[in-house]
Parts: structure tokens; sequence; C-alpha cells
């Protein structure tokens, strides 16, 4: 974690609590987290706090991934020595990852010139003007072009860094930690980021909502159509389809599909079920279109994501006396 001046004692937090908490007694990879700054004076944030960093710059040329928290004031030019660092890392193919304002940041080194990038929906004007060469997509939670992760305000924050685990170290990695933050396991980054403030008649359709999706999780191994969720939810297809996106940030169809994909996952990581049966219990109906969607989601396929993860997820084996 990359610390200066100005950065936010809230993405300080959410970072320390994704990779800087011991959870391998949950089956959770061992994680290394490391406060580096340019120098071991300690770093004042908003309200009174500080951060005291046990590592100086050089140590990033060890690192496997650095994140770069946000700024309370997102005029605020990060040290010299940390551009060049950013810029040092990045030229050895470091991953990095910046969260909300972090991507000022990251455009100051000029990482970004060229490059897709995000940033919360209330400053994408403000970066735009100040860094023109970077291309602001104006909705979405968070998005990778180069080896750089961006993400949008606070919460994707969030949601940037348990992607990053679940890519890593496979779903219930990812899972569990957000279990235990208790945050949302898993939302997509092309999810829109701004969803409207509900009115008494939204609440009402949020919380039939919220009971179709209940119901499609508990049966994602059944065909469920949109018009079907809908008229579970007392609609019709097409306001069914405004109301979820209204109230997800995306259709229902996709994050259907999304949560298929999860499940998968997770049985492909927990069991030694066979791919027909897998596919089947996440509701793909057969293993050619799970492997179609992997390829598109992941850039994977679901054997080799079982190679990469399976071993490391699944709890020990203990024999009886």
């Amino acid at each position: 974690m990359l610390a200066f001046p100005g950065i936010r004692a809230f993405d300080v937090s959410v970072i320390s609590e994704v990779w800087g908490v011991d959870r391998t007694d949950r089956q959770v990879p061992a994680f290394d987290l490391r406060r580096v700054a340019a120098s071991p004076a300690p770093v004042p944030m908003r309200g009174g706090l500080t951060l005291t960093p046990d590592r100086t710059l050089r140590w990033l040329a060890r690192a496997e991934l650095i994140l770069v928290p946000g700024l309370d004031d997102y005029a605020t030019p990060a040290p010299a020595p940390v551009l060049e660092a950013l810029r040092r890392a990045h030229a050895r193919g470091t991953t990095i990852a910046a969260l909300c304002g972090g991507a000022f940041t990251l455009a100051q080194a000029g990482l970004l010139d060229g490059r897709r990038a995000l940033t919360h929906w209330g400053l994408v004007e403000l970066l735009s003007a100040r860094h023109p060469r970077v291309r602001v997509e104006p909705d979405a939670l968070f998005v990778e072009d180069g080896n750089l992760w961006t993400a949008a305000g606070t919460a994707a924050g969030i949601d940037l860094c348990l992607h990053l685990v679940r890519s890593r170290h496979g779903a219930e990695a990812a899972a569990t930690i957000a279990r235990m933050m208790v945050t949302a396991p898993f939302r997509t980054g092309s999810q829109a980021q701004f969803i409207e403030h509900p009115t008494p008649r939204a609440d009402r359709d949020a919380d039939a909502l919220a009971d179709v999706r209940a119901y499609a999780l508990a049966h994602l191994g059944e065909p469920l159509t949109v018009p079907a969720l809908a008229a579970r939810a007392g609609m019709s297809p097409r306001s069914f389809a405004r109301h979820f996106t209204a109230g997800t940030g995306t259709t229902p169809l996709r994050w259907l599909l999304d949560q298929r994909i999860a499940a998968a996952q997770k049985l492909l990581e927990r069991t030694d079920l066979p791919m027909p049966e897998i596919a089947r219990r996440a509701g793909f109906g057969s293993e050619v279109t799970m492997r179609q969607h992997f390829a598109s989601r992941l850039t994977t396929s679901p054997r080799a994501y079982r190679a990469s993860f399976a071993q490391a997820a699944r709890p020990p084996q203990v024999k009886e006396a």
C-alpha cells in the first residue's frame, strides 16, 4: 500500500481489511501487506489519523501488487519520488490498482495516458479536464488497462479489492473475506456506479426485486427467464427489467449469468463433481455453454480454473481414527 500525505483513511482501511488480516484459519491465503512511503515518517491523514510506514519506496521492487488509496483532496500532488516509483514499477510489469481518486495519482505519473480509467462518478469531468489524454469511463465500478486497475468511489474500492483476490486466489477466498467484512461478495466491474435514491414506490419495488434475487439464487440450476422472474415480482417484463437495472446497475440476464459463474467457481473449488454436473447445478445446461461463458468472462476454462484454485480452496481432509 502506497502512502503519502492526503490519502483517504477509508481506502487505507479497506486495503488493510482485505489484505492485512490473517484469515489462514479460514483457508484464505496468507498475504504480506506492507505500508510503503517515501520516508519512515508518519503519514498524516484527515481526522487526526496517521499511518506509520514500515517500508520505503525501494521495497516496491519486490511487490506483486501495489495499491494506491484515493485522496481527500483530488488536487493533492503526489511527491515526485512516489510518481517515479510508480513509473518504475509499471515498467517492471507490476500490477497497480488505484481506489477512487487514486486515479488522479496514476494520471499525474502519466501512466493512464491513452488508457481507460475510472474514478468516482462525481469526479469524471474533473479527471477528464485535468488529464485529457486519459480515456475516462463514465459509468462502471472498476476497469483494467495495461495492468493498471482503477475503481469508482468508496464501495467500488471494496469491489475491486475483492476482485483482485478472486482473480488470483479464487472465488472462495474472496467470498470468505467478503463474509467477514459483511459486504457483497460479487459485483462485476461493468456494473453501473450510480443508483438513484429510492422513493416510497421504489422501496416496495426494491423489496420485490430482493425476493426475486433470493429466489433465483436458490434455484440457479433451474431454467430462469426474465418473464418468469417478472411474474414473480408482480411486474411486466419491461417494467421488471427497468426496475432491476435501476436498482442493481445491471440487467437481469447479466446478473443471472454473473451468479451462475460465481456458483460454478465455488463448485469447481469445493467439489470433485464432473463438469456436466457442475454445469447443471449452476444452471448452464451443458458443459459447452459453461465453457463458453468462462472463456468470455474469465478468459480461462472451467478445467483450468479448477486446476488453479481447487487445491488451495479446499480445506484439508481429516481422516477418522
